[in-house]
Parts: C-alpha cells; structure tokens; sequence
C-alpha cells in the first residue's frame, strides 16, 4: 500500500464566505459521508481543511491505495468531485511522522 494525499478546493469559493446553496450542503453531506465510510474501510488516514473563507482554502485528504489507479479512483469516486463542487489534485505522499496522541 502506498499513501496518497489530494487536495480539494472549492469551485466556488463563495459557498465558505457567503453561505452555500442547499445542493451544495447536500453535496459536502455526501463527500463527509463517502470520506468517513473510507476511513472506516481503514482507506482514509487523515482528512480536514483550513479554515479560511476565501479563494485560497483547501482540505486534504492522505490515504492508502495500491497504486495511482486506485489512488484516482478513490478521488473520482468523491461526491464533491464527481458534481464538481471541488476540484481535486492527486499526490503520491509519504507521513514520515505521526503521533496520534498530539491529534
């Protein structure tokens, strides 16, 4: 297994500063949904955002797959990325240190 990590971005950025649309809502309800079910497949290791409101915003998610087609699965699968909500880029990543009892 390798890890990965993709970056998400909104498309429009607004939804953070100005309050998102009620299909936007369900959208981040389903991408939350489809992150934590990979993190109870034990997939997803760690997922969250910053907390900014403008254009520079961003979450990451760092997960394990077999390899870069898996990895782009994983991403394409995403609600938010599927409807276009966010856009994603893809990283092959490496944590080189973790302590879980710092979280």
């Amino acid at each position: 297994m390798q890890q990965w990590l993709y970056c998400i971005q909104p498309v429009r950025p607004q939804m953070l500063s100005e309050g998102s649309t009620p299909e936007e809502d369900a959208i981040t309800t389903q991408h939350f949904n489809y992150l934590k079910s990979l993190m109870e497949q034990g997939v997803v290791i760690l997922a969250g955002r910053t907390q900014t409101t403008d254009y520079s915003s961003f979450g990451i998610i760092i997960f394990q797959a077999e390899d870069e087609a898996a990895a782009w699965a994983v991403v394409h699968k995403d609600p938010a990325v599927i409807a276009r909500q966010f856009r994603a880029e893809l990283f092959p990543y490496r944590i080189a240190l973790l302590e879980p009892a710092n979280v």
